[in-house]
């Protein structure tokens, strides 16, 4: 959190160098730049096979997955003053780790790339130069790489797959206006979605899970409306 309260303090400090650029504050068209915090809870759901039993035997009972903080890109369309649909591009690293039973603290999944492509309806309550909103709308996250870590491999596992899914968010936010179509932005997003968990061995599956991500996606940054 330090490190996102850093790069959001960064990206806000860079918008009163930009206000030299006249932009239109009631345009249709509005980009944001964002230091973006990724919270992922990560814990197991179900277990839907055990070949291996290492749930039965006690090797691993949950799991977590671990937080990070990218740049993000926003773009958002205006209908009207108070309605505009938005979607955020980036792409976000994690790795999963085994968080209790006798393999407690054991890496095992590496390099988890997550692109979560949102899109969102929002309606927005114009205060002035302050303009609070609200959305929801849905997601898929893309899982677009995964590897089994040194110390699954050593016990046998040869390939790991993340299913890509469905899921919904929940938005709510502010942008406050610095003047000539720049505004400096706030946004949390809450998200319920999931993945499973498929670890393969040469000779069939050795486990299969389902995680909860549900992850909390906090950002702060720039705003240009033209």
């Amino acid at each position: 959190m330090k490190k996102f309260a850093y790069l959001a303090a960064t990206v806000a400090a860079l918008a009163m160098t930009g206000t030299a650029h006249a932009g239109n504050p009631d345009g249709k068209l509005q980009v944001k730049l964002l230091g973006t915090a990724v919270l992922v809870d990560g814990k197991v759901s179900q277990v839907i096979s055990d070949g291996a039993r290492l749930v039965a035997t006690g090797g691993v009972t949950n799991t977590d997955i671990n937080d990070n903080v990218v740049p993000t890109v926003a773009v958002e369309y205006f209908f009207t003053p108070k309605v505009s649909v938005e979607t955020i591009c980036c792409v976000t690293g994690h790795h999963v780790t085994v968080s209790s039973g006798t393999l407690k603290g054991v890496d095992a999944i590496d390099n988890v790339q997550i692109i979560p492509a949102t899109f969102t309806a929002k309606y927005h309550l114009p205060l002035g130069a302050i303009k609070p909103y609200v959305g929801a709308g849905p997601t898929l996250f893309l899982m677009i790489n995964d590897r089994p870590s040194a110390a699954v491999r050593g016990l046998g596992v040869t390939r790991t797959k993340l299913s890509s899914q469905l899921g919904v968010a929940v938005q709510a936010g502010a942008d406050v206006a610095i003047g000539n179509g720049y505004s400096l932005t706030l946004d949390a997003k809450k998200y319920w979605v999931s993945t499973e968990a498929t670890f393969y061995t040469a000779t069939g599956t050795a486990l299969q899970t389902r995680h909860k991500l549900d992850p909390w996606v906090l950002s702060a940054g720039l705003a240009y409306r033209f």
